[in-house]
C-alpha cells in the first residue's frame, strides 16, 4: 500500500518535470499501468460486526479515514429524526425545494426550484434515491441553512465517539475533509437502527418515484440477498464505491461496510460475500466491540479517482477482479435471491407566491418581508403601513 502511493506521488512529480506532449502523457500513463502491474490487488476497508452485541467478526482498515461520498447521507437521516423525535418538525412539515438545494451537482431528483414536498418523503428521497439537492432541502429546513445543519451533524458525530468523521456538507459530494471510516458508518448505522425504529421502513425501500420520475436505490442487497434491512451505499471518484448494509437471519441482525469497491458488482457481491460468511459461522469474533477498534488517526483518505474515474481505469478494475472474481463468469455469486421492489411514491407542489394585494387605502403601504422561512427562502408577504415621519424627516 504505501509502495503504491509512493509511486503515485512519484508519477505526479514527473507530470510537472515533462512537458505537455502526446510522448510525455503516454510516458505518465507507462508510469501510472507499471505502478498497478507491479503491485498487489487493494484491499479496501471493510468491517462485519453484529449490531446485537457489537462483536467485531472481521475487519480490515476499518479504522482508516475515507471519503463517505452518500453514505453522508445516514448522518443527515439521524439528524432530521433527532428533530422530528424533539417535534421541531413533522412528518408533514413542508420542504422546500430552494435554488441553492437545486443547484447541487449529481443525482438530482428532476425537480425544480420552488417544488415542495414534506419531511417523511424527503427522507425517503435522500435514503433510498439519494437526491442531493432534496438533502440540501431539508438540511435547511431542519436548521435554517445547510452550515448549521452540519454543526449538528458533527456534534452528533462527536457524540456517537466518531473520532474518524468530520462533515462538511449534508448529501457527501466531495470535500476534502470530508472523511469518515468504516468504523464510524457502523457505528452511526447501529445508532440509527437501535434508536429510530419507527423509520426502519425506508431503508427497506428499494425505489422512489417522485413525480413519475423513478430513482431506484443503489443497494442491490435490497432486492437481490435474502434479509437485507438497507442502510445506504456512496459512490465519488475520489472515494469509490462504498456501501453500509445491514441483514437478519432468525434472530441475528449483521451489518456490513465495504468502501472504496471498484465496481457496483464488486461493492454488492463483496457486501453480500461477507454476510454469508458471518452468517454461516465462518467469520468469529475477533474479541473486540466495534466501539473498542481504533481510528487510524493523523492520516488522509486516498484518493482513488485515478483508479476508478480516468483512461487507466480498466487496469485496476482488472487486476481488482481477480481479488474479488465474486459473480464474474465461472465465479459463485451471492447475489442470486431476488425479491420484490419495495417502492414509495412521492408527490409534489409548486409554492404559489404569497402575495396579498391590499385594498386600496389612504396612507401609502411598505411590503415586508415574511419571516419565519429559512435562510435564502424568503417571501414577501402582507403590507404595513409605512412609518409617521418624526422631526427632522421630510
Amino acid at each position: 500500500m504505501t509502495v503504491l502511493l509512493t509511486q503515485i506521488v512519484s508519477m505526479r512529480r514527473i507530470l510537472i518535470c515533462l512537458p505537455n506532449t502526446i510522448a510525455g502523457r503516454f510516458l505518465l500513463a507507462a508510469v501510472f499501468l507499471y505502478s498497478l502491474a507491479s503491485q498487489p490487488a487493494l484491499a479496501t476497508p471493510e468491517l462485519v460486526f453484529d449490531l446485537d452485541t457489537q462483536a467485531v467478526l472481521h475487519a480490515t482498515e476499518a479504522g482508516d479515514p475515507w471519503y463517505p461520498a452518500s453514505t453522508t447521507k445516514l448522518m443527515t437521516a439521524l439528524v432530521a429524526f433527532k428533530a422530528l423525535a424533539n417535534k421541531e418538525i413533522g412528518p408533514d412539515t413542508p420542504v422546500l425545494m430552494s435554488k441553492r438545494a437545486m443547484s447541487q451537482k449529481s443525482l438530482q431528483s428532476g425537480l425544480s426550484a420552488g417544488r415542495v414536498m414534506t419531511v417523511e418523503d424527503a427522507l425517503y428521497a435522500v435514503l433510498v434515491g439519494s437526491a442531493n439537492d432534496v438533502a440540501v432541502a431539508l438540511a435547511e429546513r431542519v436548521a435554517g441553512s445547510e452550515q448549521a445543519f452540519v454543526q449538528r451533524m458533527n456534534a452528533e458525530a462527536s457524540n456517537l465517539g466518531m473520532t474518524a468523521t468530520h462533515f462538511e456538507n449534508a448529501n457527501g459530494l466531495h470535500h476534502p475533509e470530508q472523511q469518515t471510516s468504516a468504523r464510524d458508518l457502523g457505528i452511526l448505522a447501529m445508532s440509527i437502527y437501535q434508536q429510530f425504529p419507527e423509520h426502519r421502513p425506508i431503508f427497506k425501500t428499494s425505489k422512489v418515484v417522485i413525480d413519475g420520475e423513478e430513482l431506484t436505490s443503489k443497494n442491490a442487497l435490497l432486492t437481490r440477498f435474502q434479509g437485507t434491512l438497507g442502510m445506504k451505499t456512496g459512490f465519488l471518484c475520489s472515494s469509490g464505491r462504498n456501501i453500509v448494509a445491514l441483514a437478519e437471519r432468525g434472530q441475528r441482525h449483521l451489518m456490513v461496510v465495504v468502501l472504496g469497491a471498484t465496481t457496483d458488482r464488486e461493492r454488492g457481491q463483496r457486501a453480500a460475500m461477507l454476510l454469508s460468511q458471518a452468517f454461516d459461522g465462518r467469520l468469529n469474533t475477533i474479541g473486540q466491540s466495534v466501539g473498542a477498534l481504533q481510528n487510524n488517526l493523523g492520516t488522509s483518505p486516498q484518493d482513488m479517482r485515478m483508479r476508478v474515474c480516468s483512461n487507466q481505469s480498466a487496469a485496476y478494475e482488472a487486476q481488482q477482479n481477480k481479488l474479488y472474481p465474486m459473480g464474474l463468469r465461472g465465479h459463485r455469486g451471492y447475489l442470486s435471491s431476488p425479491t420484490a421492489d419495495i417502492s414509495h411514491e412521492i408527490r409534489t407542489w409548486q409554492m404559489a407566491p404569497e402575495v396579498n394585494v391590499p385594498a386600496p387605502r389612504a396612507k401609502p403601504g411598505i411590503l415586508i418581508e415574511k419571516s419565519g422561512l429559512p435562510e435564502g427562502q424568503g417571501g414577501w408577504g402582507a403590507f404595513r403601513p409605512m412609518p409617521k415621519p418624526v422631526s427632522g424627516e421630510g
